[in-house]
């Protein structure tokens, strides 16, 4: 029996850890990375400041849009308030000058000074330190008040989906009752206001995922990794492996890993699939459509993106085209183009740590040995999609079924 995250609340199936159930997504999901996308105010993209990330205003943008899931942070200001900001300081001008405070040392109405408020006034501004240590003002084409979990729940339309990220600083030692308190905040605004959203949990932090599933069998947990592309103190979190073997030991549904990691290890993709866990990525790379292709094609069931428009239109066209494919033509290939940009940022993010790179020829073959099991080819890097193409149309007619029950109820 599957775990399915489209129901409303998942089954208490797993209390025995002996037999995990595997967790399975019932169609290749995409999920938009704080809303609409992070914001990178250094980028010449003007795309990356469009509209002030992880607000209520980039998750019903998002929402418009044919995306599963929205992604976002969450932290605990010192009074129990569980609220949504990426960032472990929030920075500010103070009589000229640039200062710092952490967000979970602010009690909540300091918290939501910051930055535009509802009336209007812009009373604290807010500014934005990069990793190279550059600050810039927080300039958006669209700006929106910072906002708190139970704003979401409350203001985004029901039928979008939460991925809740638990966000905890890597610089600092938790205890375990800190956690749990944190993760109860947490879970007493989800418990409260979820309804029938579909949520799943995800965090970087190794005791905070595993914890988080001790205290709840209602929602996923999923454990966030960069498999490697960065090295960290905890030994935990710097392979695709050790997050194997967290989720594992914990009981966890899944792994969130940086796409450049699946890309540099695919065969990670197969002790992932044997361990019945479910595999989403995140990270730049998955704002390159082909990419995102050639990870469905490997076996990632879905993707955390910034470039939310093109991305999840570009994979419902691309459903559209397989469909009238299979229908007109039995099961006729489509035809993904590479154009030479791609194939260029291809190579680069695939780059081994010896200096190798994942080749086309690498990719065929990686490919071909899961063409019994997928029924799919690859050739000359033309894709075959036919039973990608099937599949997702069972699903679209299961989901317009669905629909049409719950139409014809409402009537």
């Amino acid at each position: 029996m599957a775990l399915s995250v489209f129901s409303a609340k998942l089954s208490t199936g797993v209390e025995d850890d002996k037999k995990q159930e595997a967790f399975v997504f019932p169609k290749f999901v995409v999920m938009g990375h704080r809303g609409f996308g992070m914001n990178m105010l250094q980028s010449p993209d003007e795309k990356m400041k469009s509209i002030k990330e992880n607000s209520i205003l980039s998750f019903n943008v998002a929402a418009d849009f044919p995306i599963d899931f929205v992604e976002f942070d969450v932290q605990v200001t010192r009074d129990g308030c569980p609220v949504i900001f990426h960032d472990n300081f929030i920075f500010t001008q103070e009589q000229g000058v640039i200062i710092e405070k952490r967000v979970t040392e602010m009690a909540l109405h300091e918290f939501i000074s910051y930055g535009p408020q509802k009336d209007g006034a812009n009373v604290n501004p807010m500014f934005r330190k990069t990793k190279d240590g550059r600050i810039f003002q927080w300039k958006v084409a669209k700006d929106d008040p910072l906002c708190t979990l139970k704003d979401a729940f409350v203001k985004v339309k029901c039928s979008q989906g939460f991925n809740i990220e638990l966000k905890f600083d890597d610089n600092i030692v938790y205890g375990e009752e800190e956690l749990r308190q944190t993760l109860e905040n947490i879970l007493n605004v989800v418990d409260k206001h979820a309804e029938n959203r579909s949520i799943i949990f995800s965090s970087f932090h190794p005791d905070a995922a595993r914890l988080i599933r001790t205290m709840q069998m209602s929602y996923p947990v999923f454990f966030l990794t960069n498999g490697g592309c960065e090295i960290y103190a905890d030994v935990r979190k710097n392979s695709l492996d050790e997050a194997i073997k967290i989720c594992k030991e914990g009981g966890l549904q899944g792994i969130v890993s940086e796409a450049k990691a699946i890309l540099r290890t695919p065969s990670a993709i197969t002790r992932i699939k044997d361990s019945k866990l479910s595999l989403i990525s995140y990270g730049q790379l998955n704002n390159v459509v082909e990419v995102v292709y050639l990870q469905n094609l490997l076996g990632v069931e879905g993707v955390i993106v910034d470039m939310v428009m093109e991305i999840s239109e570009a994979i419902a066209n691309i459903e559209v085209k397989n469909e009238e494919d299979d229908e007109e033509n039995n099961g006729r290939k489509c035809q993904i183009m590479f154009g030479e940009e791609s194939k260029k940022e291809l190579a680069t993010v695939t780059s081994t740590g010896s200096g190798g790179y994942l080749r086309t020829a690498e990719w065929r073959r990686v490919c071909e040995e899961r063409k019994e099991m997928e029924g799919e080819t690859v050739k000359n890097l033309d894709l075959g999609f036919s039973e990608i193409a099937a599949k997702r149309k069972r699903w679209r007619e299961r989901e317009r079924i669905v629909k049409e029950k719950k139409r014809n109820v409402l009537i």
